[in-house]
């Protein structure tokens, strides 16, 4: 009840609608408060309280108010009310922060890059990865050389028939055709082949983890992608590397925890920003370990980065796995055949691969185009019903070594004429792996344990 000590002209204060208004009697204390409506936290100040009364006028349901001496008891139990709705509501699929047309737009980036028979070329290797490459086979690592050579990849006659995307390096997004004069993003769009980007910095090494990493970019990561979406990229990859090392724990619970919500939260930031993720858990080939040992331990890190992923209000359908083939550890000296590593593949996508993701872009990881493309043919041959995903391709080493290997006698020139050939031959092979139709010879796939 308002006093003339209150309020010496005896007329009631009017009641202010607000968010989560209170409106409340006989001042005592004043604290802050939350509510909760629908899937959105409020915020509301609620001023003068002296009951355990409160009345809200937008039909948010707010924590009964204590007195003084209840207050602090008070926001514990709100604090523990509002963080169980929010947890519960995590989970929303992008709803929180995008429209029905921004997820259509992600979703028809995903349909391109998830046609069948078509796959990834993966040039994205750094001035550096690049260079040293060169100079193996006694190529000078120049700009012009670097933007020669990958004007090949994107140009070729006919490349565009197997292929539905390209990773770039940041380098090569401002670097033009001698052909057009154009950009490489435009001149991509034009052929139907969709460009992206890495956006990751440098790796890092945790401590105390047996050298097992994560990578650097995450927090200036959002600007970036800006940046990469006004030169005309339309998604993203980041590539979590992970090494198996059974007698040294490793993959340790951090290590696959701290990659896969870095991959996660990576995720959440280029959707916010207009591009799709590709999401990239690469398991080394490095190691001892089993396929059973393999299979299991890819199905722990890639059943976690789907939590994960999720748990941080990813829009599923807007994102595109790239991981590795699951092999043996390279030292592995127990023997497998093509159909058994394709087996473990199927598994590890039926034990944890969410049906919303259209595709699932399988990096070459040091294996040769021999053995990619028949594991890759191999596991499309074993798809059923069961498995709804396009599994294709999207390789760099396995595609560009035989092309570097070309060029060993070339007195420092690039041969771009038969390194286009090769390419092309290449990726005829690998798009009949993307369907399930590319017959490989006897021993081809197989994992063969070295003397």
């Amino acid at each position: 009840r308002l006093t003339p000590h209150h309020h010496p002209t005896h007329h009631p204060q009017p009641k202010r609608k607000m968010q989560a208004s209170i409106v409340a009697y006989k001042p005592v204390v004043s604290i802050r408060v939350q509510t909760v409506s629908g899937n959105k936290t409020a915020t509301c100040v609620a001023r003068s309280i002296s009951s355990a009364k409160a009345r809200c006028f937008k039909g948010t349901t707010c924590v009964p108010m204590a007195r003084k001496a209840g207050v602090a008891a008070t926001r514990r139990q709100l604090a523990a009310k509002v963080y169980a709705n929010a947890d519960l509501l995590a989970c929303h699929g992008g709803d929180a922060f995008l429209s029905a047309s921004q997820k259509a737009e992600l979703e028809a980036i995903c349909d391109m890059i998830a046609q069948p028979g078509k796959g990834i070329t993966a040039c994205d290797e750094g001035p550096a990865t690049i260079g040293s490459r060169f100079e193996a086979v006694g190529i000078s690592n120049s700009e012009e050389k670097r933007r020669a050579y990958r004007q090949m990849l994107f140009e070729t006659p006919g490349a565009n028939d197997y292929l539905c995307a390209a990773i770039l390096d940041p380098e090569t997004l401002y670097q033009k055709s001698s052909t057009s004069g154009k950009l490489f993003p435009e001149v991509l769009m034009g052929l139907g082949i969709v460009p992206g980007v890495k956006p990751h910095l440098k790796i890092y090494e945790l401590p105390g983890q047996n050298g097992s990493t994560v990578m650097q970019g995450l927090d200036s990561l959002a600007m970036r992608c800006k940046e990469y979406k006004a030169a005309g990229c339309k998604f993203t990859k980041w590539r979590s590397p992970i090494v198996i090392d059974v007698a040294a724990g490793q993959p340790s619970l951090l290590t696959i925890e701290t990659n896969m919500q870095d991959l996660a939260r990576y995720a959440l930031i280029c959707q916010a920003e207009g591009l799709v993720p590709i999401v990239e858990p690469d398991v080394s080939l490095t190691g001892s370990h089993t396929l059973e040992e393999a299979l299991a331990i890819n199905v722990k890190i890639q059943s976690a980065l789907f939590k994960y992923m999720n748990d941080h209000g990813v829009f599923m359908e807007g994102t595109i796995l790239k991981s590795n083939i699951v092999n043996p550890g390279k030292n592995c000296p127990k023997a497998y055949t093509v159909e058994e590593i394709a087996a473990a593949n199927i598994a590890t996508h039926r034990r944890c691969f969410p049906s919303a993701m259209k595709s699932a872009n399988y990096l070459s990881g040091g294996q040769s185009l021999s053995d990619a493309a028949a594991r890759l043919s191999a596991i499309n041959k074993l798809k059923t019903k069961q498995d709804p995903w396009n599994l294709s391709f999207s390789w760099s080493a396995a595609l560009q070594m035989p092309l570097f290997a070309l060029c060993k006698e070339s007195k420092g020139e690039l041969l771009l004429d038969e390194m286009a050939k090769l390419y092309i031959a290449e990726l005829k092979i690998a798009s009949a792996a993307a369907l399930g139709k590319h017959d490989w010879n006897k021993g081809e796939g197989d994992h063969v344990p070295h003397c």
